[in-house]
């Protein structure tokens, strides 16, 4: 039995397609991840944009990208469906759960470190609100919870 892993869809839809087509393509791949027993995680409709280079005498696309949980077999269906639908003129499957847990590990060392040293200076392991660089209220917290691994040490 092979293991849910989590991936990114994305797939560009030829611009002659109508919403109504993007929503049908969209409710096919719901469908195949319902019969694989996977989970449609999250669904971003980029819309109608200009592509890097030409595809198939295409200068724009309706772009679509889908966070996907599920097993191999699944992606390949999905895959195999895609590259036979006309309207889709480009897709691209990537698994991003490694990468969530690269990041995550690294997060985590980054903070242990930070913690080892101020406890080496003689100061508590977690920063105080008003230490924080960049911030001059507790209100700003909410704000950066998202791009705590983002922060920049020198």
């Amino acid at each position: 039995m092979s293991q849910n892993r989590q991936y990114e869809l994305v797939y560009i839809v030829a611009p002659e397609a109508t919403e109504q087509e993007v929503a049908d393509l969209h409710t096919q791949i719901e469908q195949i991840i319902q019969r694989f027993n996977g989970t449609l995680d999250k669904t971003e409709n980029w819309g109608r944009r200009r592509l890097a280079y030409e595809i198939g005498h295409h200068r724009e696309g309706t772009y679509v990208v889908e966070t996907i949980t599920g097993s191999g077999e699944l992606m390949k269906e999905i895959d195999r469906r895609l590259r036979v639908i006309d309207a889709v003129i480009r897709h691209l499957t990537v698994r991003v759960d490694e990468d969530l847990r690269v990041a995550e590990r690294l997060r985590d060392e980054r903070k242990a470190t930070q913690a080892r040293r101020r406890v080496a200076r003689g100061l508590p392991p977690e920063p105080s609100p008003s230490e924080r660089r960049g911030e001059a209220h507790e209100d700003q917290d909410e704000d950066r919870i998202g791009l705590e691994g983002a922060e920049v040490q020198r």
